[in-house]
């Protein structure tokens, strides 16, 4: 199933999500107004809003409360985006200028603050302190998962465990939220509630291994990145770990350097020895792994086209070019 299919059930519910983010953006700044429109009309494909309204229709939900929601949770992740480009120096997003590029730096960062400022006005409108609850120690995880990876950049010791733990936080946290979020609004019980947290951070880690993969054998015209940007930054992704740990000798300390010192000058040699010794293979049968999982904290779900379409996007998740 493609993405545009998978979003064929529920495209009454995201053309109201995208009615309401496009009232909430609204501030009389135009500097706001310009840079939020610019990144959030950027070709994203609303995954985490999507898995809020999934989730509530796979438990019987017919409202309008997760509308909202799944709004809440696209300014969160538009924010996350905002503020990692500043960080990361990144010139290029869903095959556009990234909007610190085209704005600069203090723009996104301070539209970023903005989108998060607002992300939490909305939540108080809701006035559910278990959503509350949910979604500020999601976004307290995410920023301590932004922490841990700016602190293992080019740290070539990084082991699989401790890069494990920034997928967690950093990009699986907010699949999580978004999920349980679901199952919240559409009344699950706690142990549905458990069950679709851990079907989306899961689905997250999936999602984020086959971006570390991508980011090594994508196309750059479906990607909408440029090859090896993880390399140029210094990153040591689940592909570099695992050619470290190996590969030869000689190979190894080619991913080590290229790693502590960041750049693309090593990109060919790296790429020979992560297609050398298997890594990339590695991390797609963790993802697939992953997405697994997944599938399986899905079993107590009634039978549903919703239920049908949170297994589809398992699939998704590890088969995607993009």
């Amino acid at each position: 199933m493609k993405l545009e299919q998978l979003y064929n059930l529920i495209g009454a519910d995201m053309k109201a999500v995208d009615a309401v983010i496009r009232e909430r953006l609204h501030s009389d700044v135009v500097l706001v107004r310009q840079v939020a429109e610019y990144i959030i009309q950027s070709g994203g494909k609303r995954l985490r809003p999507a898995l809020v309204l999934l989730s509530a229709g796979a438990l019987g939900y017919r409202g309008s409360h997760h509308h909202e929601l799944a709004a809440v949770v696209e300014f969160i992740h538009t924010a996350t985006l905002l503020h990692d480009d500043v960080v990361d120096e990144s010139d290029l997003r869903r095959g556009r200028q990234t909007a610190n590029a085209m704005f600069g730096n203090a723009a996104s960062v301070l539209v970023g603050d903005f989108l998060y400022s607002r992300a939490f006005q909305m939540m108080v409108e809701i006035d559910d302190m278990r959503i509350m609850r949910v979604l500020s120690d999601a976004t307290n995880v995410i920023a301590e998962g932004e922490v841990l990876q700016l602190m293992n950049c080019h740290d070539a010791d990084l082991d699989e465990a401790r890069y494990l733990k920034v997928i967690r936080y950093k990009t699986a946290k907010l699949f999580e939220a978004a999920a349980q979020l679901g199952a919240i609004v559409g009344g699950g019980s706690p142990e549905i509630e458990r069950n679709m947290a851990d079907y989306g951070m899961h689905l997250g880690t999936a999602f984020q291994l086959i971006d570390d993969v991508l980011d090594y054998s994508g196309a750059e015209v479906e990607t909408g990145k440029h090859l090896g940007d993880d390399l140029a930054e210094g990153k040591p992704t689940l592909p570099l770990i695992y050619a470290m740990k190996n590969g030869t000798a000689e190979q190894a300390a080619c991913v080590r350097h290229a790693i502590e010192s960041g750049g693309r000058d090593d990109f060919p040699n790296v790429l020979a020895a992560i297609r050398a010794t298997g890594a990339l293979e590695h991390a797609t049968r963790q993802a697939a792994a992953e997405a697994e999982r997944a599938s399986i904290a899905l079993a107590a779900l009634p039978a549903s086209q919703y239920k049908d379409s949170l297994l589809e996007l398992c699939s998704f998740a590890v088969a995607r070019t993009f």
